[in-house]
């Protein structure tokens, strides 16, 4: 979700999957543009029908594994693919040779490497992030709140991949 607001915030015209058409329709709020249910089509396929089959000129990709390896096919001539996380579980055979075809980057991106090695940076980064929360330019979604006796409720609830948003417990 910050992902789709900071890129429609950028001028970004936003593309983003779901595994249902239900999820896709809550993140319009949030900026999206263009949404794909992965369950019921290709991402790949629809994301070059949707520019006019030039792919998209960036990717953020969370899944990682296979997905990842087809987001490279969704990319654009010099397209970017950001890998920020392997939810999938999955370990990927990217090809190096895949992303010379079209000219196109990879880059991983991890928080932690990147506050032991900028933390100035990436510090002055999340505080500038935190007061957009708190101004409301940046909106964080919670999807249910649990009390923490129901721990086991909640870890099964976004286990079932039906939340959209944040989980939270409370005391």
């Amino acid at each position: 979700m910050a992902a789709i607001q900071l890129a429609k915030q950028a001028g970004a015209t936003v593309i983003s999957t779901a595994s249902s058409d239900e999820k896709l329709e809550r993140l319009k709020d949030f900026g999206l543009d263009h949404g794909i249910n992965y369950a019921s089509e290709s991402f790949v396929e629809r994301t070059h029908a949707l520019t006019d089959g030039r792919g998209a000129d960036v990717v953020v990709d969370s899944i990682g594994g296979e997905n990842l390896v087809n987001s490279i096919e969704a990319l654009a001539y010099r397209g970017t693919l950001v890998s920020v996380g392997v939810a999938g579980r999955a370990g990927s055979n990217v090809e190096a040779r895949d992303l010379w075809e079209k000219n196109t980057t990879l880059r991983g991106v991890f928080l932690g490497g990147a506050l032991i090695n900028e933390y100035a940076r990436v510090h002055a980064m999340i505080a500038d992030l935190f007061e957009r929360v708190a101004t409301g330019e940046l909106r964080v979604e919670i999807d249910r709140t649990f009390p923490l006796a129901e721990a086991a409720t909640a870890h099964s609830y976004i286990e079932s991949r039906k939340a959209v948003g944040r989980v939270v417990l409370t005391p």
